[in-house]
């Protein structure tokens, strides 16, 4: 099989990720921070150098980590820990499901939303062009998971702090794929997944949240702390983290972060050299519809004529051994604004394990198919 569904979660995982699963199994099997027994402060120490290497990875000294079991919860988090009826959120057509529906929901609670459809470069200047009084929270993917375009990040935090306004990210396709500086980027909150790009198993994610930022929890239980409280804490982490923790998904996030250190300049260059390929490639198949622009990161979005995404998917499944998404992708507002809603799209989504070989057997299905039809 060739793999190109990344960007649901990577295929490929570091022997040093599957040994530090193995090991957690054996020595990290106690509950951290709930007990004062040797096994649970191993395991708990364990845990906090995780977040000490999730803060290193992304620039974010000044910030605290919050682990939950995926990037939607820790969206979740972020929004409906933040946001009030009276607030203004400013998010766009780019975004995954997982900021769209708590949004929907707030709708209903007397938040109001400005959804923008403008092209992504120029984002920054509608997203200034509907600031108003109370204007709460910008809210934009990393990096588009139907298109694999990426809004300024820079540009836009930089409205975000002249204005006194909440930057949150959804970092789930960017991470582990594209250099992230929370810090200099002014992020104030940043959304993750451990199984995509960072390269753990699945079950952990996180919310990344500058230092003095309040949130209010949405999940209540034990914390380990102020026990004889029947109101939850709000201490951060602590506070947000009500129940037992995934401790060996983020243990495999640590290792997946050490595999990634020590190679990160050469894995980008890698993926930006190979996703170049696939749309210089793709790009001389007239008979394709192409989604990402030029500059796109690891995926790459289109259709073969007028034939059903889903179907051009089966085919490539069936016949050829290729794995990729078809649909609307949980996003379906950037399928809208580019006329796709009925049709979907074919989404390739790399990793460096793919091969230059790999993307040349997927042209060739992609002529085949259209030979079919």
């Amino acid at each position: 099989m060739i793999y190109f569904d990344n960007a649901a979660t990577s295929f490929f995982k570091p022997e040093q990720v599957k040994t530090a699963v193995s090991n957690a199994i054996n020595k990290y099997t106690a509950n951290p921070g709930r007990s004062g027994h040797e096994l649970s402060i191993r395991t708990a120490d364990i845990v906090f150098e995780v977040r000490e290497k999730v803060k290193d990875f992304f620039n974010a000294k000044n910030y605290n980590v919050v682990f939950t079991k995926n990037c939607t919860e820790a969206l979740n988090l972020a929004i409906f820990g933040t946001l009030k009826a009276g607030d203004h959120v400013i998010t766009t057509c780019y975004e995954h499901n997982s900021i769209l529906r708590p949004l929907e929901y707030l709708k209903t609670q007397g938040v109001e939303v400005s959804t923008l459809f403008v092209d992504v470069e120029n984002l920054p200047s509608e997203i200034e062009n509907h600031i108003k009084e109370n204007t709460k929270m910008i809210i934009t993917t990393a990096c588009s998971n139907v298109t694999g375009d990426c809004p300024d990040l820079n540009a836009i935090g930089k409205i975000a702090k002249e204005h006194n306004i909440l930057f949150l990210v959804d970092g789930a396709q960017s991470s582990g794929h594209i250099l992230i500086d929370l810090e200099n980027s002014n992020i104030d909150m940043y959304a993750f997944a451990g199984h995509k790009g960072l390269l753990a198993i699945s079950g952990v994610g996180g919310l990344v949240i500058k230092n003095g930022i309040k949130l209010k929890p949405i999940l209540f239980g034990g914390t380990g702390t102020e026990s004889e409280n029947l109101t939850q804490p709000t201490d951060i982490p602590e506070g947000l983290e009500a129940g037992t923790i995934p401790t060996i998904p983020i243990i495999s996030l640590g290792a997946g972060i050490d595999f990634l250190s020590k190679n990160f300049l050469k894995i980008i260059k890698i993926e930006q050299n190979l996703t170049k390929y696939l749309i210089n490639k793709a790009k001389k198949l007239k008979f394709l519809k192409i989604y990402s622009l030029d500059t796109a990161k690891n995926v790459f979005s289109f259709n073969v004529k007028d034939l059903d995404s889903s179907l051009v998917a089966n085919v490539l499944n069936e016949q050829f051994k290729i794995c990729v998404r078809a649909g609307l992708h949980c996003a379906p507002l950037v399928h809208k604004k580019l006329g796709t809603t009925i049709q979907g799209a074919v989404r390739v989504s790399l990793d460096f394990f793919n091969t230059y070989d790999e993307i040349d057997k997927l042209i060739y299905a992609l002529t085949q198919i259209d030979k079919m039809s």
